[in-house]
């Protein structure tokens, strides 16, 4: 392993215990009822005028809980768990049996009830992360209760989850990703085996619809029965989904003992040759054919880049290092780079420019991942497949 990419790890690192945490601790919580906000502007204000995502708060619990666990915030535990109370007791369905609506106003106020299964994939991520973290044996409960709710409610007859309680246009792989990952860290934090059966089934759906083996790519959007959109959207990708694919294909087969490695080099293979823009960056939306369907780049998709790239270092990739180092120094180059220190970018355009100035909060989830998997990469922390 390369001194660089140490330098790298370490870098990410002080960023998010020097500069992040002191940020959104100082301006990201309601000091009154425990509540993240949805994001500061381009001068690292409160944006005072947005609504708030339900779920940023189990992003946000996920964030503190993480940063708790690793010793790099001392008040994550508090802070965390005020957070998904407030939820529980202000945000939870008043009428479904379990779960929880979709979006507040800056008054705290639920405005928007509907049930979201990408939500709901976030608040068992954070209960799976309190109960790992804290030992809070009420988050595993919740975590359970809200299984049984999806599987209730939700649960669809030809494989995995609907989308929701609302008319939806299509089912999408993103949550059943985010499910898969809700998952894992479940059976991480408990060792209980019927995690692992839930990945299996997530998994199942990844080889038969999601991924399409003979071109080496992942597919979004869908019909009722797993069929591929007819119109355009049924031929698009999303690169970072499938480098995040790479991550969480790779913990599944440590778990699982299940083999990936076709899975993994295609995938990481397909992104970077498709989904990859002259600067390193990679694009939001692309066609099955190359063509670029959408030209911005969002933050979130080079920290995937660098995940990736991390489980096919250990996979023997002979560019995936330097791949890694250049992408973290992109990482700090393009989004790390507001003028308020802990701030971020949000999303750059087709000349790399800045379109989106603002910093959502529920970035923080994809920024403390990637610090932590490079540290544990760099220090030998990773469980051998």
């Amino acid at each position: 392993m390369s001194q660089s990419l140490q330098a790298a790890a370490q870098r990410l690192e002080r960023w998010i215990k020097e500069d992040a945490i002191p940020l959104w601790l100082e301006r990201g919580i309601d000091t009154e009822t425990g509540v993240n906000i949805e994001r500061l502007d381009v001068t690292g204000a409160v944006d005072r005028e947005a609504d708030i995502r339900v779920r940023v708060q189990a992003r946000q619990a996920f964030f503190f809980a993480q940063a708790y666990d690793r010793g790099w915030c001392p008040q994550g535990k508090d802070v965390a768990q005020k957070m998904l109370q407030f939820v529980q007791q202000h945000a939870a369905h008043p009428t479904a049996g379990g779960g929880y609506t979709h979006l507040m106003n800056p008054h705290y106020e639920v405005i928007d009830s509907k049930q979201d299964l990408y939500d709901h994939a976030f608040f068992l991520l954070a209960n799976a992360w309190s109960y790992r973290a804290f030992g809070d044996a009420a988050a595993l409960a919740e975590a359970d209760r809200l299984i049984a709710h999806l599987d209730k409610k939700f649960g669809a007859a030809n494989g995995g989850w609907l989308e929701g309680d609302y008319a939806y246009a299509c089912r999408r792989q993103n949550p059943h990703m985010h499910l898969f990952e809700a998952f894992l860290a479940l059976y991480d934090a408990t060792g209980n085996a019927k995690y692992l059966a839930r990945t299996a089934e997530l998994f199942a759906l990844f080889q038969t619809r999601f991924f399409d083996e003979s071109n080496g790519l992942l597919f979004e959007f869908f019909n009722d029965d797993w069929t591929r959109l007819a119109d355009a959207r049924g031929s698009w990708v999303e690169p970072g989904h499938m480098m995040e694919w790479v991550w969480l294909l790779d913990w599944y087969s440590r778990r699982s003992g299940r083999p990936v490695q076709a899975y993994l080099d295609a995938l990481y293979a397909r992104g970077l040759a498709i989904g990859q823009a002259p600067s390193g960056l990679l694009y939001d939306v692309v066609a099955e054919n190359g063509d670029v369907v959408d030209t911005g780049k969002r933050c979130w998709g080079i920290t995937e880049l660098i995940k990736a790239s991390l489980v096919q270092i250990r996979s023997g990739h002979p560019q995936a290092e330097a791949i890694a180092i250049k992408a973290v120094d992109d990482l700090f180059t393009y989004y790390l780079s507001a003028s308020t220190a802990g701030s971020y970018v949000d999303r750059r355009g087709a000349d790399d420019e800045v379109i989106v100035d603002v910093a959502p909060a529920s970035t923080l989830y994809h920024l403390i991942v990637v610090a932590v998997e490079l540290l544990d990469h760099c220090e030998g922390r990773v469980q051998a497949r």
